[in-house]
């Protein structure tokens, strides 16, 4: 008999149907030589730090770092989790073969893993991969296993990870709050500290102090208007970036030409192409729904999970916006099954579709290819599902659209010594953009670059009107979930290049499938709060940046860098081992520093105050309220 395990029983029970397991027990389904269950979440755990080690059950600092010999896994303490789980060791104990048909990702692979460990599966493992749960894809799915072997290196990428999220996390918050956390007994605050939640955090507390911080400026701009045209003067910036710090110098500039005439010296036209949207990749679909919709980075993921499982789009958890050539050929009969939902798609039934590498690039793709739709007919969908789908599915169409033709037209004057330039784009032939309509153009509308300008002359001159425009420097804006988004792909730079994103997502802080989780795990510990659609630090998460002393905990950068090396462990080109023994340094670092610095600390004697650092020992904040604690250093 080959057992089957799914991701879920939503999907098991559609695979079942696509082999023809149609008889059901408790807990699987049964039929034409196989038998099909599945997990459901997390059935298996590291264990609790107290399940290696009876001392490591109380909190003290003297009992850190703890660093197991080896680590062990057990089953969820859940009488759910334990029923379903012992129904599936029971299967694979009378096993010729299983199939790990779970979620085709890293963490997907360790969750069926491990459950396999605990279920003591002896029985050769093979692995199903689709990118998509329609019927066409499984039966290709079937046809194609491979033994797990082949994604050993997928398999141990996900175990360090869950391995340095236990190590650093475990030790981190632990040190951290028995040092630093007010409170005594149950009554103490934990300080809780993750490898991935506390540097975006940080990200979020820094971007709030640079707010807070922000000092206004006044400048001043030089225009003028000439044939209803508004240029703009071309002035060299002084050493703080402003060409103009005072209205006397303004003024004195506008004085100098209001006399003259204004001549046209050059007119450059240039015409050029602009390119359909890439193809969304989960962050990209996340940061597009924040902002059109106001969804959650959470319900986004839950939203595109949710058309996964019913069939509409392919494997939402990527990170990829590109499409493997081999899809290329299945392209018409996609189109072909939701035209009747998109009267965009009738341009391109029945002809010849462009094959760009903007679209198809198999080095860009891994395990996963863009989310696009499966061609499946998007019935049945919620209002915010078919909001969704329409995103995914537009884009898709407009990737087979013709480019958008555009004229950027440069126009250069000068009016006594000062020079001036206005730029303005027209669009010569919309292609893709007439699949989104009027009201999905990305640009700002409101730029000159969006401004359709009169016809100018080489050489022609005239009146003018020269101004001065007030102009006040303006603090950064506050996190939105989309660009807290960004932020974690590309480790805290701000980068709105797709090339240079790209290139960063390497080193990005946590991964497609988890950012959404992070977020939402900070807002449940109150460290931020949504205002509107900004995201706010609390004075919680204020205190607690500022309560750590490793750069390691809240560097976005550190963390992308470990990142990285996660997915060189996936991709072979490095070794779990090594991996683990630099977790290990890292995480007795982290401890070795905080026990070493006790300024800061509360107090050990009266538990009111903060240790302070004299000249030749420690004491305590509120000693001249009597309280006693001295310590040489």
């Amino acid at each position: 008999m080959t057992v089957c395990v799914a991701e879920k029983p939503s999907v098991g029970q559609y695979i079942a149907k696509v082999l023809g397991a149609n008889t059901k027990h408790d807990g699987y389904f049964e039929g034409n030589g196989y038998q099909v269950t599945w997990t459901f979440g997390h059935l298996c755990a590291l264990l609790d730090p107290n399940e290696y080690n009876d001392q490591w059950k109380a909190w003290t600092l003297s009992s850190l770092p703890m660093i197991p010999a080896r680590f062990g896994i057990k089953v969820t303490d859940d009488k759910g989790v334990q029923k379903q789980f012992n129904i599936i060791k029971s299967l694979i104990e009378q096993a010729d073969e299983v199939i790990n048909c779970g979620d085709a990702g890293q963490e997907g692979e360790l969750i069926q893993r491990w459950v396999y460990q605990k279920a003591g599966c002896k029985c050769p493992v093979k692995r199903l991969w689709v990118s998509s749960l329609t019927e066409e894809a499984i039966a290709e799915g079937f046809r194609a296993l491979k033994d797990q072997s082949h994604y050993q290196h997928l398999y141990e990428a996900g175990l360090m990870r869950a391995i340095g999220d236990w190590l650093l996390g475990m030790n981190a918050t632990r040190a951290y709050t028995l040092r630093y956390a007010k409170g005594v007994g149950k009554d103490r605050q934990i300080l809780s500290i993750g490898r991935v939640q506390t540097p975006t955090l940080a990200l979020v507390v820094k971007r709030q102090a640079e707010i807070e911080n922000f000092v206004p400026r006044t400048y001043w701009e030089l225009k003028t208007k000439y044939r209803n045209t508004l240029f703009s003067a071309q002035l060299p910036a002084e050493e703080d970036e402003y060409a103009i710090n005072t209205l006397e110098y303004g003024q004195q500039l506008v004085d100098s030409i209001k006399d003259e005439p204004l001549t046209i010296t050059s007119v450059v036209k240039k015409k050029g192409n602009e390119y359909a949207p890439r193809l969304f990749d989960l962050t990209s679909l996340q940061v597009e729904c924040n902002k059109k919709f106001s969804f959650s980075a959470d319900q986004t993921l839950k939203l595109i999970q949710s058309l996964y499982e019913k069939r509409i789009t392919t494997y939402p958890r990527v990170d990829t916006t590109f499409l493997s050539e081999d899809i290329y050929p299945k392209v018409p009969a996609t189109l072909n099954g939701i035209k009747d939902y998109f009267p965009q798609v009738a341009p391109l039934i029945g002809v010849k579709l462009p094959k760009s590498k903007k679209v198809f690039d198999n080095k860009k793709v891994t395990d996963h290819h863009a989310i696009i739709p499966t061609g499946q007919r998007p019935d049945n969908l919620t209002e915010d599902e078919r909001k969704v789908f329409n995103l995914v599915a537009l884009r898709f169409i407009a990737a087979f659209y013709p480019d958008c033709e555009i004229s950027t037209t440069t126009v250069l004057a000068k009016s006594g010594e000062i020079d001036f330039k206005v730029t303005g784009k027209e669009i010569l032939k919309p292609g893709w953009r007439v699949v989104f309509g009027d009201n999905n153009v990305s640009e700002d509308e409101n730029s000159d670059e969006q401004k359709t300008l009169p016809t100018f002359t080489e050489g022609e001159s005239g009146s003018h009107v020269p101004e001065l425009q007030e102009k006040t420097t303006q603090p950064p804006k506050f996190y939105t979930e989309a660009t807290l988004l960004r932020a974690m792909e590309t480790a805290g730079k701000t980068v709105d290049n797709d090339e240079l994103r790209d290139a960063l997502k390497e080193n990005g802080i946590g991964r497609p499938s988890t950012r959404a989780a992070i977020i939402e795990k900070l807002y449940q510990r109150k460290y931020i709060v949504l205002k509107g659609k900004s995201i706010h630090a609390t004075p919680i998460g204020i205190d607690l940046i500022h309560t750590i002393i490793s750069p390691l905990l809240k560097s976005a950068e550190l963390t992308g860098l470990w990142e990285k090396k996660l997915r060189e462990i996936e991709r072979g080109e490095y070794t779990a081992q090594q991996f683990l023994e630099e977790l290990k340094t890292m995480t007795t670092e982290v401890v070795y520093e905080v026990k070493s610095n006790k300024a800061g600390m509360l107090c050990p004697v009266c538990r009111q105050g903060t240790v302070i650092r004299g000249n030749t020992r420690y004491g305590c904040s509120r000693w001249k309220e009597g309280c006693t604690y001295a310590e040489p250093f």
